[in-house]
């Protein structure tokens, strides 16, 4: 077991660092949780639902950033987001949500992500999401957020390297990559080091390896739950380190997956299901 005591002290002085302009949100902390995931072209971008027009603007919380500003439009469910976020792509919801968030359940920070319907069911963004997420929970868990934001920072660089398809094309789900971006970042491995190198490719191996063992046809989601698993394993087996996991996983997007596994993946529960935060 590699003591973490200076693991991630060295991170890599490239010029991946500092591509990406800072970001300026904070975000709610609180679990969102929307069962209506197909884009809508004029409602909520959490839920789904329509919009309400005020006569007379309100103070509001973006429930994205968290900063307050008036405003005259919400959905009828409450939700706010602000002309800022909306404007925002994908990679940078991630960014902004895991460089904000004080969770240290991986798992509440990929639903918090998933909320959102800027995520597809499928797609590259999920390449990115597994070392975000990880990155975010461990250094909230460890108490040194000042390394959290480089760390992410690096992330968004590396996984923009792993293309869509990878998985079937390569035989290399970007998912378990992700996983290895991970802890490629927080040990400061380098093609040169040694016991860095080996941990960054074990943790690659060991997702890649269950998400194998579960079958085709791809699933992002499915792949993203099993690597984060994989991860926060693999923290205790190698690094001692123990973040929290949810004892029931179900996935929600099962409707949305023309290729679903149903029966035959871990995560699926048919509806009514019981979310991660064991409400209904």
């Amino acid at each position: 077991m590699v003591s973490y005591k200076h693991l991630g002290d060295n991170l890599p002085n490239s010029p991946e660092v500092g591509l990406y302009r800072s970001s300026r949100y904070f975000y709610s902390s609180s679990l969102l949780h929307s069962h209506n995931m197909t884009p809508s072209p004029s409602g909520c971008l959490m839920c789904g639902s329509d919009l309400e027009y005020l006569a007379d603007p309100e103070e509001m919380e973006c429930s994205y950033c968290q900063q307050k500003s008036l405003s005259g439009t919400r959905c009828v469910k409450g939700h706010y987001i602000c002309d800022r976020c909306h404007r925002m792509d994908t990679e940078d919801l991630i960014e902004v949500i895991c460089l904000r968030s004080t969770e240290n359940n991986p798992f509440i920070i990929a639903e918090r992500i998933f909320s959102s319907q800027k995520v597809k069911v499928h797609g590259p963004e999920h390449h990115f999401l597994v070392p975000a997420v990880m990155i975010a929970a461990l250094y909230n868990h460890t108490q040194e957020t000042g390394k959290k934001e480089r760390g992410i920072k690096i992330a968004r660089h590396r996984a923009g390297m792993v293309k869509g398809g990878f998985c079937g094309l390569l035989g290399d789900c970007g998912a378990a990559v992700g996983a290895g971006i991970f802890i490629s970042i927080v040990t400061g491995a380098t093609p040169l080091s040694r016991e860095e190198w080996r941990m960054a490719n074990l943790m690659t191996a060991r997702a890649l390896e269950q998400i194998a063992l579960h079958g085709g046809p791809r699933c992002c989601k499915r792949n993203t739950f099993l690597a984060l698993q994989e991860a926060i394993r693999f923290l205790v087996k190698e690094m001692g380190i123990r973040l929290p996991e949810p004892g029931g996983i179900y996935c929600r997007f099962s409707d949305q997956n023309t290729e679903c596994l149903k029966e035959r993946c871990p995560f699926f529960r048919e509806p009514p299901f019981e979310d991660i935060s064991g409400k209904r």
